[in-house]
C-alpha cells in the first residue's frame, strides 16, 4: 500500500533497513514463534526509541512543534507498517489470500492527519471487506499485542466498509475520525473504496448537521475544561484556545472542502493571508508546548500544571531575566521566565479564539448566503440576512453590527463606538468589522485617541453603564482595543502570576471582577448578598469601575502591586479627562484594594483598635462602600470557591462596625466608642441572667467583656455546662450549631496553660479538619474556652458527611486539652512532591507594635503545610509569649498567620534583642529541612483568639 511519505524520514527510521532486520530475525529464529516475536519487538522498540529521541533533540534544538508532530507520526508509520509486513509475511502469511482475507490498516483521527504527540494514542482502523475471518483476526490480534508491548496506547476498531459508513451516519465522533482516515498498509483498493464512499455518501450531505455538532461539542468541551481560555493551568489539548479548537476548524473545513492532503485545508478562503499566518504560528506553538510536555513527563500529559510550567518554559528557550538564549536572540521581555512563557501561551490562546470566531462567523455567513435554510439553521445567533442602517458608518447585517474599514480610518473614535453600539443594541460584531478592528487598532489607537473626550465617553458608557458590560469588555479585550486604549491594562493582558492562589490570568481576573460588579447575581450567594446591599448605595459608579479595571495594573513590577497600581491609575484617569478628585479616589481605591480583606481576615475584629484603625484609613462612608464592593468582587474573581460564607461574614462584620463609627460620629475616638459599647453589652448580658442561676452568674463574672458581648444568653448557658464538665474531667469538647451554617463549631473548655493553643491546633491538623475560624477566651479563674469553626477539605461543615470523624476529633481535643501526648501517626508515609513544590515561597516575619494598643502583632508567612499553625504557636510559647489572638489565611501555596501576643509582664514585645531572636526562630519554622512535602491541607481562612 502507498503510504504518506514525510520529508527526511529515512534519516530517522529507515523503513527498508528495518524490514531487513525483521526478516533476518525471523529467519534466525525460524520454527520458534515466541523467539521470533521477542526479537521483532526488540528491533521495533529500538527503532521507535531512536526515532523519538531524534525528534526530541530536534525539538529542543528549535524545530517547530508542527514539524515535530509530523515527524513523530512518520516514525509511528514506519513502525506500524513494518510490523504489519512482519506479521503477514513471517507469522500469518496468506500465500493465496481469498477475498475475505483482504485487510487494510488505516490511521484515523489525529494520527490520520499525520500529526502525533510523543505519547499520544495510536488510532487504527482494521478494514475488512466483509465478515471477520480467522486469518484477519489473527493478524489484528498479533499486531495489537505487539503495539501494546511497544508501549503504545492503541485505539482500534475492526470494521467493514459498510459498518464504517453506517456508524459514521449515526455517530459524529466516528464520522470525524474517518474524515482524516489515511491508509498505512495492506489492501490499497479497500482503503481507497472507504475514502471514496465516505466522501460520496457522507460528506456530500449533512454539512450543516456536522458543523452544528462540532460547535456544540466544542462548547461542551470548553465547559468541562473550565469555560475560560485563561485558566492558569490550561489543558493544552482540550482547554479553550487550545489545539482542539484548531482541530475543530480543520474538521469543519475538511468536511466542507475534502482534500487528500489535510494540510491543504488551511488555504481556504475563510482566512486572509494575515489570519492564515497567525493560524500556522499558533498551531506550531501549541504543538511545541504539547510535545515538550509529553517529553518532560515521559507520558501523555496534556495539562500544563504549575510544576511543569518552569520545565516547559526552559525547554522552549525562556530564560531568567537578564540572560539570553543566544547572541542573536536576546531575551527582552521582563518578568520571570515561566511567567513570560505563560503570557505567550495565553496571548496565543486569545488569538486562537479570535481565529475561531472569525472562521465560524464567516463560514456561517457564506453558507447562509448560499443556502438560507441550510447550515444557518443549525448555527446559533443566525438571523435574517439584509442590511439595516444604524448610526453613521454602522449598519446591521445578518443580525450583526458591521462597518467598513473606512469608518475606522475616517474617525478612529469609531473603534470605541463600535462596541458601545453593540452593547446598547445587544448585537454581536460582524466578523468583517471585527477583523478590521483587530488589523487596524494598533495603528489607529494613538495617544490623541486615548484622551479624546468622545472616545472616553464611549468607553465609559461600556465600562460603567453598559447593558452587557462583561461580554462587551471581553470582546474589546480579544480585539486588542481594550489594551490599546488603556495601555496600563494592556500590560497585564495574558499575564499570569506563578502561584496556586489565582485561577486566571490577571486580565481575565479583572474582567471577571467587573462582571461581578455589573451583575452581582452571577456571584455566589454570599457575595451576591453583600454586593446587592451595597451597590445601590454607591454614588460614584465610574470611580468604582475604573478602580476595578486598574486595580491589578501594578502587578509584575519592582514595587508592590498596590503602590505601582496607584502610580498607574491616577495618570490613566487624568489622561481620560477624569476630574482630579475622582482620579484621587480611583488611585486611593487601587492603593488600598487589599486592605479590607487584610483587616477582616488577619486582624482581631473584636479588638476596638482594629475597627478604629480601619475607620481612620477609610475616612468616610462612600469610600467604605466602594472598598467593600471592590473587595468582594476581587476575591470572588480569584477563582471558584475562594469567596465563601466565612469571608463574607468577616467582611460584613467589619463593614457594619466601621459604618457604625461613621453613623455615630465617633470617628476620632472609635476605639473608646466601641469599648464603651462592649462594656454596656457585657453589663446587659450579666443583668439578663436570672438571680436563681447563681453558678451561671458566677461564670459570667469571671469572663471578659469581649466574651459576654459576643454570645447570646443561650450560648452562655451551653458554654457554662461545658465548663462544668471540664472541671470534672480536665477538658471537654462539644459541637454546637453555627448560625450561618458554613461550618461546624467545636467548643473546647480546659485549664489554661502554656502550649494549650498549640496542642489543640495540632489535634486539628491531624484530624484533617480545616480551621476557618476560632476564638479563645480565658476566664479570671484560669479556664480557657476555645471555639473552632471547622470545614472538611471540600468546604462542607466538618463531620456533616462523616459523623464519626467529628466524634474522633472531639475525643482528640479533649485529650489535647488535658495535656495527654499526641498519638504517633503510624500510617503517615512519605508523599510524592506536590504541585506546591514548584513554587519558591520566601518566608517573611513582621513584628508590629503599632497595630494594637495592647499587644504586639506577629505576622509569619511561608509555604503552607499541615501543622504549621501548631509549629508557630509553639515557637511563640517557647519565647515566653502569651497568644492573645491569632488569625490564619492561605493564598494558594502561601500561608499567612498573624498572632496578637504579650510578654510575661502583660505588655508588648519591645526589647529589640528579643524581637530579633523571635524572628530568627520563626524563620526556622517557616523553612523546615527539605523533605518530600506532604499534600497541602488548605485553610480557607482562620481567626483564633487567645
Amino acid at each position: 500500500m502507498a503510504r504518506l511519505r514525510h520529508p527526511r524520514i529515512e534519516t530517522v527510521v529507515d523503513g527498508v533497513k528495518l524490514r531487513v532486520q525483521l526478516s533476518a530475525a525471523a529467519l534466525a529464529a525460524a520454527g520458534d514463534e515466541a523467539e521470533q516475536r521477542r526479537r521483532a519487538i526488540d528491533i521495533l522498540k529500538q527503532a521507535l526509541f531512536r526515532g523519538r529521541m531524534i525528534a526530541k533533540e530536534r525539538l529542543e534544538a528549535g524545530a517547530g512543534g508542527a514539524s515535530t508532530a509530523k515527524l513523530l507520526s512518520a516514525i509511528a508509520d514506519e513502525v506500524v507498517t513494518a510490523l504489519y509486513d512482519f506479521t503477514t509475511v513471517h507469522v500469518f502469511r496468506a500465500r493465496n489470500p481469498t477475498e475475505g482475507e483482504r485487510l487494510a490498516v488505516m490511521a484515523v483521527g489525529g494520527y490520520g492527519r499525520g500529526s502525533l504527540a510523543p505519547f499520544s494514542d495510536l488510532d487504527l482502523l482494521f478494514l475488512r471487506p466483509y465478515k471477520q475471518t480467522p486469518h484477519a483476526e489473527s493478524v489484528i490480534e498479533f499486531m495489537l499485542y505487539a503495539l501494546w508491548d511497544l508501549g503504545f496506547k492503541v485505539g482500534h476498531a475492526s470494521r467493514t466498509v459498510e459498518e464504517c459508513l453506517r456508524l459514521a451516519r449515526e455517530d459524529f465522533t466516528i464520522r470525524t475520525a474517518l474524515l482524516e482516515a489515511r491508509g498505512l498498509a495492506g489492501d490499497e483498493a479497500l482503503a481507497a473504496d472507504l475514502k471514496r464512499r465516505f466522501r460520496d455518501d457522507i460528506t456530500k450531505s449533512g454539512a450543516a448537521e456536522f458543523v452544528a455538532a462540532k460547535l456544540k461539542e466544542r462548547d461542551e468541551r470548553h465547559e468541562r475544561a473550565g469555560a475560560s481560555r485563561y485558566l492558569v493551568e490550561p489543558n493544552v489539548k482540550e482547554s479553550k484556545g487550545g489545539l482542539r479548537d484548531l482541530h475543530t476548524l480543520f474538521w469543519i473545513a475538511q468536511y466542507l472542502h475534502p482534500s487528500d492532503q489535510p494540510s491543504e485545508i488551511v488555504a481556504l478562503e475563510a482566512f486572509t493571508g494575515r489570519e492564515l499566518k497567525a493560524f500556522k504560528r499558533d498551531f506550531d506553538f501549541l504543538w511545541a508546548v504539547r510535545c515538550h510536555l509529553h517529553f518532560a513527563c515521559g507520558r501523555a500529559e496534556e495539562r500544563l500544571s504549575f510544576d511543569l510550567q518552569p520545565e516547559v518554559a526552559r525547554r522552549m528557550g525562556y530564560h531568567p531575566r537578564g540572560t539570553k538564549a543566544d547572541d542573536a536572540h536576546p531575551v527582552q521581555d521582563a518578568g520571570p521566565a515561566v511567567e513570560r512563557f505563560m503570557r505567550r501561551y495565553f496571548l496565543i490562546a486569545r488569538e486562537v479564539g479570535v481565529l475561531t470566531r472569525v472562521f465560524c462567523a464567516k463560514l456561517e455567513t457564506d453558507e447562509a448566503k448560499r443556502r438560507p435554510t441550510g447550515l444557518s439553521r443549525f448555527l446559533p445567533g443566525m438571523r435574517r440576512l439584509g442590511r439595516k442602517s444604524l448610526e453613521p458608518g454602522f449598519y446591521e447585517e445578518g443580525g450583526r453590527l458591521n462597518a467598513p474599514a473606512a469608518t475606522f480610518e475616517e474617525d478612529p473614535v469609531n473603534l470605541l463606538r463600535l462596541f458601545r453600539i453593540a452593547d446598547q443594541r445587544d448585537l454581536d460584531v460582524h466578523p468583517d468589522a471585527f477583523a478590521a478592528v483587530v488589523r487596524m487598532a494598533p495603528s489607529l489607537i494613538t495617544p490623541g485617541l486615548r484622551s479624546d473626550p468622545d472616545a472616553v465617553e464611549a468607553f465609559l458608557d461600556v465600562l460603567a453603564r453598559g447593558r452587557r458590560t462583561a461580554a462587551t469588555l471581553a470582546l474589546m479585550n480579544d480585539s486588542g482595543v481594550l489594551g490599546g486604549f488603556i495601555p496600563e491594562f494592556g500590560r497585564i493582558v495574558g499575564k499570569m502570576q506563578f502561584n496556586m492562589y489565582h485561577s486566571y490570568t490577571v486580565d481575565e481576573h479583572t474582567l471577571r471582577a467587573i462582571a461581578t460588579l455589573a451583575d452581582p447575581t452571577v456571584a455566589a450567594p454570599e457575595a451576591a448578598a453583600l454586593l446587592g446591599s451595597v451597590m445601590p448605595l454607591v454614588a460614584d459608579r465610574e470611580a468604582l469601575f475604573l478602580a476595578m479595571l486598574l486595580h491589578d495594573t501594578g502587578k509584575g513590577g519592582e514595587e508592590s502591586q498596590e503602590v505601582a497600581g496607584e502610580k498607574a491609575a491616577r495618570p490613566a484617569c487624568l489622561r481620560m479627562g477624569v476630574s482630579p478628585e475622582r482620579a484621587d479616589l480611583v488611585g486611593w481605591l487601587v492603593r488600598h484594594h487589599l486592605d479590607m480583606s487584610d483587616f477582616a481576615q488577619k486582624r482581631d475584629l473584636s479588638d476596638p483598635d482594629t475597627v478604629a484603625a480601619f475607620a481612620r484609613l477609610v475616612e468616610n462612608p462612600e469610600r467604605l462602600r466602594l472598598l467593600l464592593a471592590l473587595t468582594v468582587a476581587d476575591i470572588r474573581a480569584v477563582g471558584p470557591g475562594v469567596f465563601n460564607g466565612w469571608k463574607g461574614q468577616l467582611l460584613s462584620e467589619l463593614y457594619r462596625a466601621t459604618e457604625a463609627v461613621f453613623r455615630g460620629g465617633r470617628g476620632d475616638d472609635a476605639a473608646a466608642h466601641f469599648r464603651e459599647q462592649r462594656a454596656a453589652r457585657a453589663a446587659s448580658a450579666r443583668d439578663a441572667i436570672p438571680q436563681a442561676h447563681t453558678s451561671l452568674r458566677a461564670f459570667a463574672d469571671t469572663m471578659e467583656d469581649a466574651y459576654l458581648s459576643t454570645f447570646s444568653p443561650a450560648e452562655h448557658a451551653a458554654h457554662h455546662a461545658l465548663v462544668g464538665r471540664a472541671l470534672e474531667t480536665g477538658a471537654a469538647a462539644e459541637a454546637l450549631p453555627e448560625p450561618h451554617g458554613q461550618a461546624t463549631v467545636l467548643v473546647v473548655a480546659a485549664r489554661d496553660r502554656t502550649g494549650l493553643f498549640a496542642d489543640l491546633a495540632g489535634a486539628m491538623a491531624r484530624s484533617g479538619a480545616n480551621v476557618i475560624g476560632a476564638r479563645v477566651y480565658t476566664s479570671k479563674s484560669g479556664l480557657a474556652l476555645d471555639l473552632f469553626h471547622l470545614q472538611d477539605p471540600g468546604g462542607r461543615p466538618f463531620g456533616a458527611e462523616h459523623p464519626h470523624a467529628l466524634q474522633r476529633l472531639q475525643a482528640a481535643l479533649e485529650a489535647a486539652g488535658r495535656g495527654e501526648p499526641a498519638p504517633v501517626d503510624t500510617e503517615r508515609r512519605a508523599k510524592a512532591p506536590s504541585r506546591a513544590a514548584a513554587f519558591s515561597v520566601a518566608p517573611a516575619v513582621v513584628i508590629d507594635n503599632e497595630a494594637s494598643d495592647a499587644a504586639t502583632v506577629v505576622e509569619a508567612s511561608g509555604r503552607d503545610r499541615p501543622g504549621l499553625l501548631e509549629a508557630i504557636a509553639r515557637t511563640l510559647s517557647g519565647a515566653g509569649l502569651s497568644i492573645q489572638s491569632a488569625h490564619a489565611e492561605t493564598y494558594g501555596e502561601r500561608a499567612v498567620d498573624a498572632f496578637y501576643v504579650i510578654d510575661g509582664a502583660g505588655g508588648k514585645l519591645t526589647d529589640p534583642e528579643a524581637r530579633a531572636k523571635l524572628k530568627t526562630a520563626l524563620n526556622r519554622v517557616l523553612t523546615p529541612a527539605e523533605t518530600a512535602p506532604a499534600p497541602r491541607l488548605s485553610r480557607a481562612a482562620a481567626s483564633a483568639r487567645r
